[in-house]
């Protein structure tokens, strides 16, 4: 299948998820995950009208955005080391991976050299994996007050990676777990307080039947 195809594919279901959750797939924010692949391939994504794309790797990502332009929405997705934070802040719609109040208050220190306000979203590690970056569900709450102090940084969300498990019970409790962490933030923090990220190639209809309001796909986008 081209990329076009394995979009619609996606988009479809997106859709059935969607539905079964009761929503509008309108709701749901498709994020082309573009690791690992060429500018190419990435422009055959955006002339299928994906409009949001997502990069792990700074180094990937700079000659990606020179090379693509602003054309669409840039989300950093992966684990940021606060000395590349500098190299990202002009070219980026939304850090989704903000792990550590460290990194908040380099994004908020380069933000103000730059007179910028960056959205970010907050990664949550909320089945407790070692190998996996991200506050606790328990520092969350001191996370946000944390980075109300930072005028630079807006908090629109939370973030997940969930852990690659053939347990689909155990897949939706950890989504289910996010989604009422996510309400219960939401009520606190006001409508700016909008994006749930959860959901890769392997489990987003998962994700999204749970609560979840973007996903981040790659594999099942570019894979033929």
């Amino acid at each position: 299948m081209s990329i076009d195809e394995n979009i619609r594919s996606v988009r479809k279901r997106i859709e059935g998820a969607a539905k079964r959750s009761g929503r509008s797939p309108d709701e749901i924010t498709l994020v082309a995950v573009t690791k690992n692949h060429t500018v190419s391939e990435i422009q055959q994504v955006i002339n299928s009208a994906v409009t949001n794309l997502g990069e792990n790797r700074v180094q990937e990502l700079l000659p990606k955005r020179e090379a693509l332009g602003d054309v669409v929405a840039w989300h950093f997705i992966g684990h940021l080391q606060r000395n590349k934070v500098k190299y990202i802040i002009p070219l980026i719609y939304l850090i989704q991976s903000v792990d550590s109040i460290a990194l908040a208050r380099e994004i908020n220190k380069q933000c103000r050299e730059l007179g910028k306000v960056q959205d970010v979203l907050l990664e949550v590690n909320v089945s407790g994996e070692a190998s996996k970056y991200g506050f606790s569900p328990e520092e969350v709450l001191f996370a946000v007050d944390e980075l109300a102090r930072f005028k630079n940084v807006q908090i629109k969300g939370l973030m997940m990676m969930a852990p690659f498990i053939s347990d689909i019970g155990l897949l939706r409790l950890y989504f289910a777990k996010m989604k009422e962490l996510f309400d219960n933030l939401s009520k606190r923090q006001g409508p700016n307080f909008e994006m749930l990220s959860m959901g890769m190639t392997n489990d987003f209809e998962i994700a999204i039947e749970e609560g979840s309001n973007m996903v981040r796909v790659g594999t099942a986008i570019f894979t033929p």
